[in-house]
């Protein structure tokens, strides 16, 4: 049987470094229930230990050779990064097929690598930036795939052992994996993937996930409340407003990174002069609109004191629905696309982000020219386009608040009065 592995090349001119980014279709979207963290401890074991080395062989054998190599779990995949001169190919790239095809799945190092994944948990209900962004997540995902950390949720991660890690690694194929090279490229690379990977154990289609994404947004949307408030002792407040949007790829999806960038990038962006240089309410703005196989989250946040937050809410509220009702101006306009321009260059500055891009690309099924294709069609999209599709696909936001009780209170009773409370829907 073939390798059901895509291989992407992508030779770039340098000094013999060569990136290669191996992305595997299976992210913490697809972690079952009960067991959620599971792609993510899974991720972090591979390393520890394949095929015939231990995890200090492998250590030995990438530090030997000045190499670097990682992995990160996130919601659509698993990334295995490596990084190393282009004659060290042939002893590094089997390290890839041996992580992803043969995995040792140590017990001890199951327990260490859970034991760091809990104190991150940990870490983080004590952030109000991320609690606050966990609180939105449940509104707007529920139980869905999307609705948990890719870390995971501590009570799973504490009940998770080799068993389940066994059968969630023998799964890891069956949406299929690509590999992207970038730099310089050693000769017949092609020729050499199933030497490298070896043979695949399943082949299928990974067209499914956006598909059980969207299921779950539907299934449960009508339960969800609007609103979610994390209490947390501070004087900090944290407000994210946001929907569950759009996929990276749809038609429309161009115009909302548009508003992206007009709303939240860089200090002429609309949320830092209203919020940061106007009235001097917050000292942290932005907008979250990753790319996802399924409806990505679209969230403007804001982090602000707490005498200071019922202002800042009051503007996040007003710039949410200018969206809907104002087209931004042609000045706006030109500088947000000028902005989508230049953080598409920003990102494909070393052989390691554009290895990355191409296997992201690939592993949403995209075209290895997608990018291009949104540059060729800015010209076309007009102020009204964007303000249309907000209007179809930022209709309905939720808020989520992290502060104290006393400043929460205040900010729900705000909340129930604007025009995107329950029963107040514009």
């Amino acid at each position: 049987m073939s390798s059901s592995c895509d291989l992407v090349l992508d030779p770039v001119t340098t000094t013999g470094v060569l990136s290669a980014k191996l992305w595997i279709r299976r992210g913490s979207s697809a972690d079952p229930l009960g067991q959620r963290g599971g792609h993510q401890l899974l991720g972090s074991v591979l390393s520890r230990g394949c095929g015939p080395v231990d995890h200090l062989q492998l250590a030995d054998l990438v530090e030997g050779c000045g190499a670097g190599l990682r992995c990160d779990t996130h919601e659509d995949g698993i990334l295995i990064s490596l990084k190393c001169r282009d004659i060290d190919a042939d002893r590094l790239l089997p390290a890839l097929g041996w992580m992803l095809r043969q995995p040792h799945l140590d017990e001890s190092q199951i327990e260490l690598e859970r034991d760091l994944s809990l104190q991150a948990l940990q870490r983080q209900k004590e952030d109000p930036f991320h609690r606050a962004f966990d609180g939105w997540r449940q509104l707007a995902y529920g139980k869905g795939p999307y609705g948990h950390d890719p870390l995971g949720i501590g009570i799973d991660l504490e009940h998770l052992q080799k068993a389940q890690l066994t059968s969630l690694a023998s799964d890891l194929e069956s949406r299929g994996s690509v590999l992207a090279l970038s730099g310089t490229i050693p000769d017949q690379a092609e020729a050499q993937l199933v030497d490298w990977l070896g043979t695949s154990k399943t082949e299928s289609s990974s067209s499914e996930a956006g598909s059980a994404i969207r299921a779950s947004l539907e299934s449960d949307r009508c339960e969800r409340p609007s609103l979610g408030l994390q209490s947390l002792a501070t004087e900090q407040v944290v407000l994210m407003l946001g929907q569950a949007a759009l996929p990276h790829g749809h038609p429309d999806d161009l115009a909302l990174r548009l508003l992206q960038a007009h709303l939240g990038s860089g200090m002429s962006s609309l949320l830092f002069r209203r919020l940061r240089e106007e009235h001097g309410v917050a000292y942290d703005v932005g907008v979250h609109h990753p790319a996802r196989a399924g409806a990505a989250p679209f969230v403007m946040h804001a982090s602000t004191g707490v005498d200071r937050a019922e202002l800042s809410l009051e503007l996040l509220l007003k710039s949410w629905i200018e969206l809907m009702e104002t087209s931004i101006s042609e000045v706006d306009l030109k500088l947000a696309k000028a902005k989508f321009k230049g953080q598409l260059a920003h990102g494909s500055q070393t052989t390691g982000q554009r290895a990355e891009r191409r296997a992201q690309l690939r592993g949403l099924n995209l075209p290895d020219d997608h990018d291009q294709s949104c540059l060729n069609q800015l010209d076309q999209l007009r102020a009204s386009d964007l303000r249309d599709a907000a209007g179809r696909y930022l209709q309905s936001p939720q808020l989520s608040l992290c502060g104290p009780a006393e400043t929460l209170a205040s900010l729900e009773k705000q909340w129930t009065l604007s025009a995107f409370a329950e029963g107040n829907a514009p």
